[in-house]
């Protein structure tokens, strides 16, 4: 899951991109609304934490902007204000989900995936493909009962393909989900990632290569 996390206090905006990242979450960082503007119009975003009191360009601008793109993000707003007509006018503007200052981390990360799984981004609670069994929420895979120790990195590979099985998924899709915006566009990342993935999860191999494509999970009645 690819996030971008707006706030203008940039020690708030790295501990939130701390957490999230400790939630296997790929993400980018702006400090103000011009920054957002730039990084949301080159990369997709499955959902953009926006602090509504932004420098540059106001967070209602930016939500917007971002709000009439088609296939946009989903939008959790950040504010100081607990006042209702703060939040009605926040959703008024096509923001998903509103949370406001102080909040607790577990909520935070909790909107998050919610509203990811709601943009049709993100992925099921447990995947099921044959005998391999994925579980974003605990982190865990297992497959036929054994259960495998991925690294963050492996494990959002893994969700990536298990979310459409069969579908044939680019490299530049998978770093762009998986990675964030600091990684080497021209790095070998993923496909070493995807030699290390594909030994733990043992044989019969479940990651398939589609020359010059991409990456496949195959479908259970392929197995």
């Amino acid at each position: 899951m690819r996030v971008l996390v707006v706030e203008d206090h940039a020690a708030l905006a790295r501990e939130i991109a701390v957490r999230l990242r400790r939630e296997h979450m790929a993400v980018d960082v702006a400090l103000n609304g011009a920054e957002a503007l730039e990084k949301a119009a080159l990369t997709e975003y499955d959902v953009v934490v926006l602090d509504r009191d932004l420098p540059v360009v106001h967070g209602d601008d930016v939500c917007r902007t971002l709000v009439a793109k088609e296939n946009g993000p989903r939008i959790l707003m950040l504010t100081a204000s607990r006042g209702i007509d703060d939040v009605v006018g926040g959703l008024g503007l096509g923001a998903d989900d509103y949370l406001s200052k102080p909040f607790a981390m577990v909520e935070l990360v909790a909107r998050i995936r919610t509203l990811a799984r709601r943009a049709g981004n993100g992925v099921a609670p447990i995947l099921t493909v044959g005998g391999l069994i994925v579980d974003p929420g605990t982190h865990t895979v297992t497959r036929d009962g054994r259960s495998i120790d991925l690294s963050p990195k492996e494990f959002g590979v893994l969700e990536v393909l298990a979310a459409t099985p069969g579908r044939v998924i680019s490299a530049e899709h998978l770093l762009e989900k998986v990675w964030d915006e600091y990684t080497d566009p021209f790095t070998n990342a993923v496909r070493v990632t995807m030699v290390t993935l594909r030994r733990k999860l043992g044989e019969p191999q479940l990651i398939e290569t589609v020359k010059k494509s991409g990456y496949r999970l195959i479908k259970e009645d392929q197995l």
